[in-house]
Order: C-alpha cells, then structure tokens, then sequence
C-alpha cells in the first residue's frame, strides 16, 4: 500500500507540474480582426461581419430560428419539414455540391421560402431556359483591407439610404434602408435562345446556390436606384425566393442603421413557421468535433495529451522488469481470534448450538475444578458443593446449570435463545467467583497478535 501510495503521489506531482508549465508557457492568441474582404457570415460570430446580433434578435423576439448544421437533403426529412424559411448569407466557405442545389430546388418547389442574401448572385446565362427569367448582378468597388467593418462610416461612405421602390410584404414599417457601398445591384431579363445548339448547358458549381428562376414568374423588386435592384423575390414553384444584395445590412455592424433590422425581419418572417440559418455551409456542420472545436485555442487539449501519455507510461512500466524476479515477502497477518471466529460463524450457521456450549462449558468446567480443588472428572454435585463452601453461589443453581449444558452437549435440543442464556448465566457464575476468564483469554489474543 506504502508504494502504491508513493506512486499515486509522484503522478499527482508530474501533472501538478505539467498543469504549471502549460500555464506559464500558454499564450492567449489574438482575437484576428474582422475584414469585409474574408468576411465570418455565422450566427455563431459577434464580430461586425457575423449575424449574431439578427440571430439574438429573433429568438429573444419570440421567433421560431434554429442553426441548420446539416445538409439541404434532411430539409425534406425528419424535423427538416417543419422549416419553412432557409437562410444563406455570403459566400459560404463549404461549397454547395450538385446535389445539394437540387435538393433545395425541389425543396423550395414545394412550398419552402429560400433567402439567398450575398453580393454574387449571377446566373449562369448558358444554363438557362429559353423565355425563363435570367438574372445578373452589377458589382460596386470591392472591399480592401483598409476598410472596417466595424465603422459605418467607412462602409456607407457616400452611399445615400433607399426608400421602398413599393409598398409590399417585405417594405412593411420600412422608411428606408442604408447599404454599404459594397454593395451589388441586380437586374433581369428574358433569357433568349441559346445560339449554340450544341453548348453544354451543365451548370456549373458556384459557392452558393445558383437562383433557380425556370419556371418562375417575374421577380418583384423591392428597394432600387438607378444602378439596379437591391432586393427582389419572385414565386418557385409552390415556394418563393428572395434575394438580398447586400450582407452588410444583416450583419452585426450594419443592422442597427436606419430601418435595416425591420427589413430583415420582414424577409425573414415572410413566411410562418421555423427559420433556419444555413451554418452546415459555414463550416459548422455536425461533423465537425465540437468538443475539440469548444476547448481549441486553450491549454486543456495539451493537459489532456500530457495526462494521456502519463497513463500509458504508467501502464509500460507496470507491465515490465526492470530487475530479476523476487518473491514477495510472506507475512502471516493471521490472529489467534480469527479461527475463534471462523468457527463461531460455521455453528451459528449450521445451528450447531451443541458445539458452542461444549467449547464454552469445557474450559468453565475445567477452571470451576481446579477453583474448587478437584479432579476434572469429579462429580457435578462435588464441584458444586465445594465451590459453595468457598463463595456464595448457590450449590443448587451451579449443579443444574451444569447438568443442563452436560445435557445439550449430550444431545438435548436447544434453541439460539436457550444457548445464550446458558452462556450468560456461565458468565455470571465466572465475574462471582473473581475468575476472570474471559478478561485472561483477551490478553492472551491480544499477546498473540
């Protein structure tokens, strides 16, 4: 016990140390700046480029919002159904597979509300269908590293506010709306006929979901100047898409200007029910290990490296030897009580109640023999008669009691209560007399051990 505690105390010293020098030499990293150039377009981020603050809003708000961290295809299974609203913000830097664009159309042909808000929301023109609408996006300056998303000053620079091009759903309570000067306008057309027959019409991969207009009707537009739209929608199918132009003014830096929370607001609750924030394609999808995720940046995952190798030194150097064998060093921990006790258990199990007045009767007879100064094998009644003549027992009692013992060492039936009071009442004749018996087989145990 001596050397497992020796062991026990020399590992807690090691990680003690361990947990020491970690924590000296650890080094908090800067938290990078937010950049309008690599933008952060997650729920999950409080920095002016990220949806936190919109997130926050609506679900303090009483609005049903949950984080999607799972592909387009579970939309239309398990608790997917019960989204009506899907939002992808910005060019998300999981990129939407061919599947996934087709799952969502169909999604959304079935009564989902798709909102697509980024500054890159053109069309591939080869890829659509004669006489469907086509949609192209004209693009302002882009962003540099000198800009501060942070700064509504530096990111609305000369940029004047938008009123409402119509009173519609999305316009409600809506005096005007302040886009950053990033942002891009749209404009749409009738796509023509393909001039090459023979041109592949595959569509290619984008970042985020191509628009999907085949089949659609014309699209509404909500806020435009003289440079194109920065909000339109238009029907799909049983569903409907809408396209926002520009993520700053969902963004936690730019929400708070003029009547850009109550427009978001309106886009994102066109349709009731659950919204869903698209953060599978932001790089928060399940497969990602949250538990690293949550402790990554910290001390804790190298302590539970160190701690881990600690554990299997432990184990090597247990399972090996270092030196020729020895045997252990025998000690006999045995006590001169311990078969008084196993025996007492056996009987007391076996109801053996015979036994245990023979062991206890034997040795009183003995003493009550050699106090009277007779033989062992003299009578009861001599025994008694002498021991009354020397003290104040009774003669009487002393010979019944022991005729009784003689008689359940001989056989008689006895019961657990029956053996104890004759024990007790041999105890009794033991303290009367000043034998102290009792008191000498206790030392004698004690010496033993």
């Amino acid at each position: 016990m001596r050397q497992r505690l020796t062991l026990i105390l020399t590992v807690v010293v090691i990680i003690g140390v361990l947990v020491l020098v970690s924590s000296i030499s650890y080094v908090k990293k800067e938290k990078l700046p937010d950049y309008e150039i690599a933008p952060n377009r997650s729920t999950y981020h409080s920095g002016p480029t990220g949806l936190r603050a919109l997130y926050d809003f609506l679900s303090e708000s009483g609005y049903k919002v949950i984080r999607w961290k799972d592909t387009p295809q579970r939309l239309s299974t398990g608790s997917g159904k019960l989204v009506k609203t899907f939002v992808v913000v910005g060019q998300t830097p999981v990129h939407f597979t061919e599947a996934e664009q087709k799952a969502l159309a169909d999604w959304i042909t079935a009564g989902g509300h798709y909102v697509l808000i980024d500054r890159t929301v053109d069309q591939n023109r080869d890829a659509a269908e004669p006489g469907t609408w086509y949609i192209s996006t004209r693009r302002s300056e882009p962003p540099t590293l000198d800009v501060n998303p942070a700064d509504a000053g530096q990111m609305t620079d000369k940029v004047a506010a938008l009123k409402p091009a119509q009173p519609t759903v999305l316009t409600r309570n809506v005096q005007s709306v302040q886009p950053s000067r990033f942002a891009s306008r749209m404009s749409f057309e009738i796509a023509p006929a393909s001039s090459n027959p023979s041109h592949d019409t595959t569509k290619a991969k984008e970042p985020v979901p191509e628009v999907v207009t085949s089949g659609s009707t014309a699209p509404v537009t909500h806020f435009v100047d003289d440079r194109g739209a920065l909000l339109i929608d238009y029907a799909y199918g049983l569903g409907r898409v809408s396209i926002l132009s520009d993520p700053y003014m969902v963004s936690n830096g730019g929400i708070k200007l003029a009547d850009n929370l109550q427009l978001a607001v309106n886009l994102l609750t066109a349709a009731d029910g659950l919204i869903a924030f698209d953060e599978y394609h932001q790089g928060k999808g399940l497969t990602q290990n949250s538990i690293a995720g949550y402790f990554a940046g910290t001390p804790v995952l190298l302590l539970a490296g160190q701690a881990g190798l600690i554990v299997l030194l432990i184990l090597w150097t247990r399972g090996r030897r270092f030196g020729r064998p020895l045997p252990l060093a025998q000690v006999d921990r045995r006590s001169s009580l311990e078969f008084v006790a196993s025996m007492a258990e056996l009987q007391q199990r076996a109801r053996a109640f015979d036994l245990a007045i023979e062991n206890i009767y034997t040795r009183t007879r003995r003493v009550l023999a050699r106090y009277a100064g007779v033989d062992y094998n003299s009578s009861r009644t001599e025994i008694a008669s002498r021991i009354a003549s020397r003290g104040t027992v009774d003669a009487h009692k002393l010979e019944t009691l022991m005729r009784q013992c003689e008689d359940v060492i001989n056989g008689q039936p006895c019961s657990s209560r029956e053996s104890i009071d004759l024990v007790r009442r041999l105890r009794e004749v033991e303290r009367h007399l000043g034998l102290r018996m009792r008191a000498r087989e206790e030392r004698q145990a004690a010496e033993n051990i």
